[in-house]
């Protein structure tokens, strides 16, 4: 999520616990929490950013080598896509119970397992001589990856000062967005030098990395108390969201703008392995770079939707997106990865800004509200990029535009609506 997105979910759930729980949350104000330029706020930060690193870095290793698996595997781009959409599936689920499972268990022992668990099926995972089994591995990676962002930005609204906590959640969100562009680059760098599997592996050796980093100079949380699991509470609140007049829109938006961006990423590789640009994974790998961009853009994003307001913001950063997959219809290499760049600084854009409107507009459970965005973004990516597969196999890269830009159309529109509506 982006950093705003994330300061608002969870200094409200900060203050839900106020007015649970007065007495604690009395004791807990006599602990000082962790501030910038302190030891403290260094070390944890650094445990954070390895933490986020790891798990994007892990989850979308694979994006980059569909066509490898389409050739190694004898599997379809519509299948090759399942090692992603399987993972975001599940995790997208995952995601809604493991924030509740944290309460009980503890914040830091539920992310260092999270982590660790992902870490050890990363590195079966290269090992797995059958399509079906790799999958398995994959999937349940996504239900042990879910412990990990669900888990982080609660901690970080637990534990961080006021006054640190935007920089905090940005430096988590910045090790997050690096991680996605790093599993991407090295992956295919990787892979050029030996093969997929040598690639998969050394994810996992940089994940045991983070691991370490995450126990050792994570501190333990300090602002939060164990409480007995209750799921019932839980489901009420995701009821309240669902029966809004504006929050499932955009629910419906996150599933539309996560669809459209990774069937996008998904599927460019098949089109530029293949002739007239016959580029090797190092040269793929290379383009998604632009990831950069998007990181960048998501701040400047957020803090122009406070002068110009997010209704207004919403529908162009959607036709930043409806234009950039436009523009990967062209012939030429640089207006191809030109239209990638407007794409992925559109997408970051589009998320930052629905993901804020969602924790503005929810007047309670925030935090719960977030998770239904969440869990429709993961599943967007999850459904929509598999969907792809198939409009790649009915009319290769138009066919797969024109899905996206279908999308994307109907986000346009329920921004369009949810711009007048609000007024």
């Amino acid at each position: 999520m982006a950093e705003q997105d994330c300061e608002v979910l969870h200094t409200s759930a900060h203050a839900s616990l106020r007015s649970a729980a007065p007495a604690a949350f009395i004791r807990e104000e006599l602990v000082a929490k962790i501030e910038h330029g302190t030891p403290a706020f260094v070390r944890t930060n650094c445990a954070l950013f390895a933490a986020g690193f790891a798990t994007f870095a892990l989850l979308y290793c694979v994006q980059p080598l569909m066509p490898i698996f389409s050739s190694d595997f004898k599997v379809s781009a519509a299948g090759a896509s399942l090692s992603l959409s399987l993972t975001t599936g599940l995790l997208s689920v995952s995601m809604l119970v493991a924030g509740v499972l944290s309460e009980a268990w503890g914040r830091k022992p539920v992310m260092a397992a999270s982590l660790a668990l992902s870490v050890v099926l990363a590195m079966i995972s290269a090992f797995l001589p059958h399509w079906t089994t790799f999958l398995v591995a994959r999937a349940l990676m996504g239900v042990a990856l879910s412990g990990l962002p669900a888990v982080a930005m609660a901690y970080v609204g637990e534990e961080m000062h006021p006054g640190s906590l935007g920089l905090a959640m940005g430096l988590y969100v910045g090790g997050t967005g690096l991680g996605g562009m790093a599993g991407r680059l090295l992956t295919g760098v990787i892979t050029d030098a030996w093969d997929w599997r040598v690639a998969i592996m050394t994810m996992g050796v940089l994940g045991v990395v983070c691991v370490v980093l995450l126990w050792r100079f994570l501190p333990a949380s300090r602002h939060f108390s164990a409480r007995p699991l209750r799921f019932a509470p839980l489901f009420r609140t995701y009821a309240t969201h669902l029966r809004d007049g504006v929050l499932p829109l955009l629910f419906a938006e996150g599933f539309l703008l996560m669809g459209g961006f990774v069937t996008v990423y998904n599927y460019v590789g098949y089109r530029l392995i293949a002739p007239p640009y016959s580029l090797s994974q190092t040269e793929i790998g290379l383009i998604f770079a632009v990831y950069l961009f998007g990181i960048v853009s998501s701040a400047w994003v957020g803090s122009l939707s406070g002068w110009l307001g997010r209704r207004n913001l919403l529908p162009v950063t959607l036709a930043l997106m409806l234009a950039g997959s436009a523009l990967t219809l062209a012939s030429p290499l640089w207006v191809i990865v030109l239209g990638i760049a407007v794409l992925t600084v559109g997408f970051f854009g589009t998320h930052s800004v629905a993901s804020a409107w969602v924790g503005a507009r929810a007047q309670s459970g925030k935090a719960q509200a977030s998770s239904l965005y969440l869990f429709a973004y993961y599943l967007g990516s999850s459904v929509v990029g598999s969907v792809g597969g198939v409009f790649w196999k009915l009319d290769k890269w138009p066919g797969v535009v024109g899905m996206t830009c279908a999308l994307f159309v109907i986000a346009i529109a329920i921004a369009l609506w949810l711009r007048r509506s609000s007024r």
